[in-house]
């Protein structure tokens, strides 16, 4: 009985000092779902997949374009899924009201920040403008040393191949550097399962402070 009880004691205070933490993962994707069904199914295959990998979804908090089909896979799975939307876009009537937590921001910088410091890493889908601005900006704090978790592309029908190439060329013509480059790493068949989720949950709080502090003194 003395060992067992010292076993529970012991399961007790491990879990007392790690525990686990859902890995949230922030994907950037279109407004739109564009014109080849494929892209719509990369969308639904990814928000299953973070579902059935105990992952949670934090995303712009729209109903519309890969953005509500990848919302609506993961909570069609019983997943969690959080939204930061701003407010001008909530008038608008996109915001999707059926997510797990909807978060309404100022504005599209506040939206990016917030995403940004609520995630572990970043996948991004197809887009249009918007998206390609989320993508350069976090790749940019990376380089600004602001963060360092993962960035991957779903490189659904070869979408991205020619931002890749344009990184390709920045980093011939001297204006990237290769370890920059390589930050931007790409995938034809979708993400890949993290091992090792437990993550100290004040490990996460004072890396998310880092980052906040550091995107404000890199906007102002």
């Amino acid at each position: 009985m003395q060992a067992r009880s010292g076993e529970a004691s012991v399961r007790a205070a491990e879990n007392e000092r790690y525990t686990p933490v859902v890995p949230r993962i922030a994907v950037f994707c279109g407004s739109r779902a564009g014109n080849d069904p494929a892209y719509a199914e990369a969308a639904a295959t990814l928000g299953r997949a973070l579902a059935g990998r105990g992952c949670e979804l934090v995303y712009g908090g729209a109903h519309v374009g890969l953005m509500g089909i990848a919302a609506d896979a993961v909570l069609a799975r019983g997943g969690r899924v959080t939204g930061v939307i701003p407010a001008s876009m909530v008038d608008r009537e996109l915001a999707h009201r059926g997510v797990t937590d909807l978060r309404i921001v100022g504005g599209m910088h506040e939206r990016k920040a917030l995403m940004a410091s609520l995630a572990d890493a970043f996948l991004v889908l197809p887009g249009g403008m918007g998206t390609l601005d989320e993508l350069c900006e976090i790749l940019t704090w990376a380089q600004l040393g602001l963060h360092a978790k993962p960035v991957g592309l779903l490189d659904v029908r070869h979408y991205w191949r020619g931002f890749l190439s344009f990184l390709d060329t920045a980093v011939t013509e001297g204006f990237l550097r290769s370890g920059d480059r390589a930050r931007c790493g790409h995938s034809h068949r979708g993400a890949r399962r993290r091992r090792g989720s437990r993550v100290r949950r004040h490990d996460r709080s004072r890396r998310n402070q880092r980052l906040q502090s550091g995107v404000r003194r890199h906007a102002g």
